[in-house]
């Protein structure tokens, strides 16, 4: 049976006063009706109520945000910043995205697992049926090519990395012999759990995990995962440590034609570049096999661009001796060892 942890899913909207509450619902509505200046002005007069509420400034900074008072946004994210030790609503990362910090390079542990706990009941139906998010299909219609070009005909072990409630490993079921599934919200791994698609289910970051990881992978995947992490070099450097010669490493990437690596987009997601992505992979010691543009899913009915990238760890040569008795290093294609 596959391991997994249930999880209290957590809840952030309550300031515990009933006034205070009355005020936010008001706002709520405000903003659903498209007033977020007035949703802001509400919400501002029940936060001098309750000062502490995280939640609140939270609310506030948002209003302010989409009345376009980007200024009061960034001063109502300092006020949560200051409050959400944890970052479980990613204050620093809102104050990056708009030019205020600095998003650092790693995944924002606190606010990623907060998000996907919150999210983990209605996930498909948002993603799948409402934001045409294809990325598990198609990654594991490339994965099928690149078998076929190899001569691999199936995978002793898989790792499918932010395993969500299991729409990448679904796919893969059929191909693998053995596969885990890892996630940073246990929520998510609740969800997955009660499919039974994974032989084994974890919570855990990735980069964590994958640092630990006890055996070797035939294939590892990660579907619109990245797009959370930042820096791609140390995740890709982690992936290629559990992948054996001639292993598959198949992801999703949001891209950007800028010059930086990465950049953070207002959505808290980061975009790639494709050059410094190749650079990356090359560095981690992958030979790419398949590096294509897609549009990943639609965001705000805007098509959401992005990278579906399959790459290979190169096959172990060994090692022949000539009649000197030195060493020689005999080339074996990588798929002579599937």
């Amino acid at each position: 049976m596959p391991r997994c942890t249930l999880v209290l899913v957590k809840t952030f909207h309550s300031s515990g006063d009933v006034i205070v509450d009355r005020r936010a619902d008001y706002a709520r509505r405000l903003a659903e009706s498209g007033d977020h200046m007035a949703a802001a002005e509400l919400i501002e007069q029940a936060l001098e109520l309750a000062p502490g509420w995280t939640a609140g400034w939270d609310l506030l900074g948002s209003y302010w945000e989409k009345a376009g008072e980007v200024a009061r946004a960034i001063s109502a994210w300092r006020h949560l910043e200051a409050l959400d030790d944890a970052g479980v609503f990613g204050a620093h990362l809102k104050l990056a995205a708009h030019g205020a910090g600095l998003a650092g390079e790693g995944t924002s542990i606190g606010y990623v697992e907060a998000l996907f706990d919150q999210y983990a009941p209605r996930f498909e139906s948002a993603l799948v049926q409402k934001l045409a998010y294809r990325v598990p299909e198609r990654l594991d219609a490339l994965i099928g090519e690149a078998m076929a070009g190899k001569g691999i005909t199936a995978f002793a072990e898989a790792i499918d990395l932010g395993c969500g409630t299991g729409l990448m490993g679904e796919r893969l079921r059929g191909k693998v012999s053995f596969l885990e599934g890892v996630d940073l919200s246990a929520a998510m791994v609740a969800e997955t759990g009660r499919k039974g698609i994974y032989d084994r289910l974890t919570k855990a970051e990735l980069v964590a995990f994958l640092t630990a990881y006890p055996s070797q992978a035939d294939l590892v995947t990660a579907a619109d995962v990245f797009i959370y992490c930042g820096a791609l070099p140390p995740v890709l450097a982690a992936a290629a440590r559990v992948m054996r010669p001639g292993a598959l490493l198949a992801f999703s990437l949001e891209a950007h034609d800028g010059p930086e690596p990465q950049f953070l987009r207002p959505s808290l997601r980061y975009a790639h570049a494709p050059e410094p992505t190749r650079q990356a992979l090359v560095d981690a010691g992958l030979d790419i096999l398949c590096f294509e543009r897609a549009v990943l899913r639609q965001d705000r009915g805007e098509p959401v661009e992005g990278l579906l990238i399959v790459a290979q760890k190169p096959a172990a040569a060994p090692l022949a001796l000539n009649l000197a008795g030195e060493a020689l290093v005999v080339d074996v294609e990588p798929e002579a060892l599937n």
